[in-house]
């Protein structure tokens, strides 16, 4: 029984506290008045005193990328690098830790924020070593390169030919490849690191539920799992060793589906009883029984990338300034072609299997209502709830047909800060104002979330998303679209309530309510409650799932 500080049951469109809850067997038993808990709970009861500190639902990640996140843990790390010379002795440093047959990887620098304001080439990739595959990736996940070794080990020659989507940087002569890669061409490259196994494979998902636990989240997603031709074995592998304290919810990268539904089949076939009524071989205990999950992973849905990142979103009018090595007028990429999508549409939309689709520009979000609305005109609307992954800039006749359709948008917020003041260059006044639009879906009493991307953020902070929608500061301290800011609640809302909404377990999950699971997370602070501008800084003492501590800050 938990009692002496706020506690935020997140239900309904304002603040709602309650004096005490309640807990048995990992589910809430009740909500409300001390004395009630106290006669519900029994004279046997825990009382736990919150000493002034608060209590919220756990949070819940709508759009991570906790498996690739958890390989980079043993990846370099290269965040904040100032120049190329600073990135090459990260990677050197690398070496050391890397064993043989294993390919030299670091992520997280940003051309742009380094001193040359491009990225290495492949010459210098080859300084840390000339007979091992090297490669960087960007921040974002969607720019990257690759030294000599590595586009030998992906079969990638001067003579291949860029793939849709993507290019590769080229030479003078308009063939040798100099090393940068975007978007396709990145993840053509990308899919030949050799597997992660073993331990390796076990650190990788271990230490990415410490790092989510870490930040009050008690569910996590892998919003593209395959984007590494190791991940499902990884994910198997997490299932069959019950590896996992949290939550994960899986959408399967499109070109991987096939792959991953088969896995899913054979893990769901192997785990949950036949028609004879065999015990469950492995399958931990869910005080919900949501058969959705087993072992605490759950198939969702299928992940389409239909653009790019800040410097390559697909819009209907070019950019306002073009970006470094584009030349004017330039709109973007479109990632796949319309029939690809309208034939996922029309396959899922009639199942359970979300479609979730990324997308940063006004013409990718065209391309995903134009889906839709096909798969209605066949199939009847229904309770879909596709995801609009990021959804940057949409225009006011788009979020009508997002309302029509029942779409939920997840809005970067985490982004705002590294990418606000280039957005407002590049994308110009209008785009850059309304862009991650919370304030116009509050008005139109519309669901919407916020997510992180990480390891697009370097760490999967939930606090940090909620300030960010909330002021809305870019790296300069520049407010980025002032009337699109919402009040803290809202923003809480949008890592909660409406986040369990967007997953389909708001039965199960995303307020504090009798009959849900006990998923909790214990905050320092009351984010309502201080200044708003601090929402960031408050620590998260304790990570609870279903009843059990699966953080603790010491």
């Amino acid at each position: 029984m938990y009692y002496g500080g706020d506690i935020i049951t997140m239900r309904g469109v304002n603040p709602e506290y309650v004096e005490s809850l309640a807990v048995k067997d990992g589910k809430i038993l009740y909500a409300g008045a001390r004395s009630e808990a106290q006669k519900l709970a029994g004279a046997g009861a825990q009382a736990v005193d919150l000493g002034g500190h608060t209590l919220l639902p756990g949070f819940i990640d709508t759009h991570g990328h906790f498996v690739y996140f958890g390989k980079n843990l043993v990846d370099a790390d290269l965040f904040n690098c100032a120049d190329i010379a600073e990135l090459i002795a990260r990677m050197k440093k690398q070496v050391e830790k890397t064993p043989q047959g294993a390919w030299i990887v670091g992520f997280g620098y940003q051309a742009r924020a380094m001193k040359e304001g491009r990225p290495p080439t492949s010459e210098e990739l080859d300084q840390i070593s000339a007979d091992r595959p090297v490669m960087v990736v960007d921040s974002s996940g969607h720019l990257g390169a690759a030294n000599t070794a590595a586009f030998k080990a992906a079969g990638v020659t001067a003579d291949t030919p860029d793939p849709t989507g993507g290019i590769f940087t080229r030479g003078k002569d308009g063939k040798s490849l100099l090393g940068p890669m975007e978007e396709t061409a990145l993840n053509a490259v990308r899919s030949k690191r050799p597997p992660f196994s073993g331990e390796l494979a076990a650190r990788a998902m271990t230490g990415a539920a410490q790092v989510w636990a870490s930040y009050g989240q008690t569910t996590a997603m892998e919003a593209g799992l395959g984007l590494g031709n190791d991940d499902i074995a990884i994910v198997t592998n997490a299932i069959d060793n019950k590896l996992l304290p949290i939550d994960l919810y899986i959408a399967a990268k499109d070109s991987t589906l096939d792959d991953t539904l088969a896995s899913a089949y054979s893990v769901a076939s192997q785990y949950r009883p036949d028609a004879a009524g065999i015990v469950e071989k492995l399958r931990a205990a869910r005080p919900d029984l949501d058969t959705r999950y087993i072992n605490r992973v759950r198939m969702g849905g299928v992940k389409f990338w239909l653009d790019g990142s800040l410097d390559t979103a697909w819009f209907t009018q070019p950019y306002t300034v073009a970006p470094t090595g584009k030349t004017a007028p330039f709109s973007g990429y479109r990632q796949i072609p319309d029939e690809v999508l309208d034939a996922a549409f029309d396959k899922y939309w009639p199942t359970e299997l979300q479609i979730h689709m990324h997308m940063n520009g006004d013409a990718a979000a065209d391309q995903a209502l134009k889906a839709i609305a096909k798969a209605v005109k066949k199939y009847g609307m229904r309770d879909h709830r596709p995801v609009f992954v990021h959804a940057s800039w949409l225009r006011i006749d788009q979020v009508e047909q997002i309302k029509r359709y029942g779409a939920i948008p997840s809005f970067l917020t985490a982004g705002i800060i590294p990418g606000g003041d280039a957005v407002v260059m590049l994308w110009g006044p209008e785009r850059s104002a309304g862009a991650m639009a919370a304030r116009t879906f509050l008005r139109s009493e519309l669901p919407f979330t916020f997510s992180h991307d990480a390891p697009v953020s370097p760490t999967p902070s939930i606090l940090a998303l909620v300030d960010a929608g909330v002021n809305r500061l870019s790296g300069s301290g520049k407010v980025v679209g002032p009337d699109e800011r919402i009040p803290p609640y809202h923003a809480l809302r949008a890592v909660t309530a409406m986040a369990a909404f967007q997953l389909k377990e708001e039965k199960n999950k995303g307020t504090l309510e009798a009959g849900k699971l006990a998923d909790l997370v214990i905050l320092e602070q009351n984010p309502l409650k201080v200044e708003s501008t601090t929402i960031k800084d408050i620590k998260v003492l304790e990570t609870i799932k279903e009843g059990k501590t699966v953080f603790k800050r010491p």
